[in-house]
């Protein structure tokens, strides 16, 4: 009798310990949630404004070499190393390196600056960077050990992704796996989702519509179509490594030529100022505009991927702060497009089918692109979206966006690699 009341009563110990453990990731993530979203949704409106600024005001794209060095000035004044980017986030994952929480102001403000002056970036880096410093905070405040500071922080991640993207699922899956290629961090699962979720809702509260487009000619699956989007997966695997190349290489060398900060990235502001005179506004910026022209038919040109890599490789490698996954969308979606133009596919479906096959060679997250497919364009012929991705994510090789990424397992066969992205 004895027995079996010291089974039953570690058997109750157990399950009160999932249940405790249950009730504590639901209240750190709504807490987390609750703060993302706020941030996430003020960010959003700030870059939104940014944008409109820059749009109506031309004249702005003259003063960007001024704004890099205000950038600079930020990250001097914070004591911070301009190597304090999305990587130092992605490495404390596996660390005990701590996030510096002066990095949060910090990257919001620098992202602005390079919005409304016209540098070509996006806002995910600064939402990546913002949610890790804002997990890691809330983490010290609950007090959290080193291993549950790290779920902390993937769910400040996932929750200003999705505050600013709109698309919680991707939000959740991505900050599980863009971290080690391989491995999921599935106890991270709950308070992700949970935190996704909240921080969604308050920017739906604040006004804040999530992307969605709509296509009208999707095509069946059979071999023709099959074959057609698995040709765009290769061509993405080979833009998405090209993408990789240029933003390593303007890193590396506008580094070791020009290694005054202040002068680098001044440079780099002329440089993107004569671009912008000779080629127009069209790849300054977010690009959104052109992202959405694909998707309702609009003048999509065959040198539009390659000029908006020339753009944000400028931009980012020469010091301007924002992200590199929207420029992604934009390179995947023009990319997509031309292709499907020459290979019989409709297509806006082709650049939905680019545009989610890019964004997987870059960040190496196949379930996460595939969640992307479904929150973007309803889950219309997510087979297809499937092969295409598939295929751009085993030929990108161990190419990636973050160099703090680790490559965990090989993409040909199941051996144990441990990797940086490259």
């Amino acid at each position: 009798m004895s027995k079996i009341k010291g089974k039953l009563l570690h058997k109750a110990h157990r399950v009160w310990q999932y249940i405790v453990s249950f009730l504590k990731w639901v209240f750190i993530a709504l807490f987390t949630g609750a703060i993302g979203g706020a941030v996430g949704g003020a960010f959003r409106f700030c870059v939104d404004y940014a944008t409109k600024l820059r749009q109506a005001n031309e004249f702005l794209i003259y003063f960007l070499p001024l704004g890099g060095l205000l950038i600079v000035l930020l990250y001097k004044i914070s004591k911070l190393s301009d190597d304090a980017d999305t990587n130092l986030i992605i490495k404390s994952i596996r660390s005990d390196e701590k996030v510096p929480i002066t990095l949060a102001p910090v990257i919001f403000l620098s992202t602005i600056i390079t919005h409304i002056f016209g540098g070509s970036a996006g806002r995910e880096g600064a939402a990546i960077q913002l949610g890790g410093c804002i997990g890691e905070q809330i983490g010290d405040l609950f007090k959290l050990d080193e291993k549950d500071m790290h779920i902390c922080v993937l769910c400040g991640m996932s929750g200003l992704f999705s505050a600013l993207f709109g698309t919680p699922l991707t939000a959740t899956i991505f900050a599980m796996e863009v971290i080690s290629v391989g491995i999921f961090y599935y106890s991270a699962f709950v308070p992700c989702i949970v935190s996704s979720i909240v921080s969604f809702s308050i920017t739906r509260l604040m006004g804040l519509k999530p992307i969605l487009y709509k296509l009208s000619n999707v095509p069946d699956i059979e071999m023709w179509s099959v074959i057609k989007v698995a040709i765009i997966g290769i061509a993405c695997a080979v833009v998405g490594i090209l993408f990789c190349l240029a933003l390593r290489f303007t890193h590396k060398y506008s580094k070791k030529l020009l290694k005054n900060d202040f002068l680098r990235i001044a440079v780099g502001g002329v440089l993107i100022v004569l671009l912008t005179l000779l080629l127009g506004t069209r790849y300054n910026g977010i690009g959104s505009n052109v992202i959405h022209s694909a998707f309702e038919y609009g003048d999509i040109y065959w040198y539009d991927p390659l000029l908006k890599i020339l753009f944000t490789a400028i931009t980012i490698g020469f010091g301007f702060k924002g992200g590199e996954i929207i420029p992604t969308l934009f390179i995947g979606a023009t990319l997509g497009y031309v292709a499907g133009s020459f290979l019989g596919l409709d297509p806006a479906f082709a650049a939905a089918v680019g545009m989610v096959a890019l964004f997987c060679a870059v960040v190496n997250c196949p379930m996460a692109s595939l969640a992307l497919s479904v929150e973007l364009f309803s889950g219309g012929s997510i087979v297809l979206f499937a092969v295409a991705l598939a295929i751009s994510f085993m030929l990108s090789g161990y190419y990636g966006l973050y160099s703090g990424q680790k490559i965990v397992y090989s993409k040909r066969r199941a051996r144990f690699v441990d990797r940086n992205a490259k």
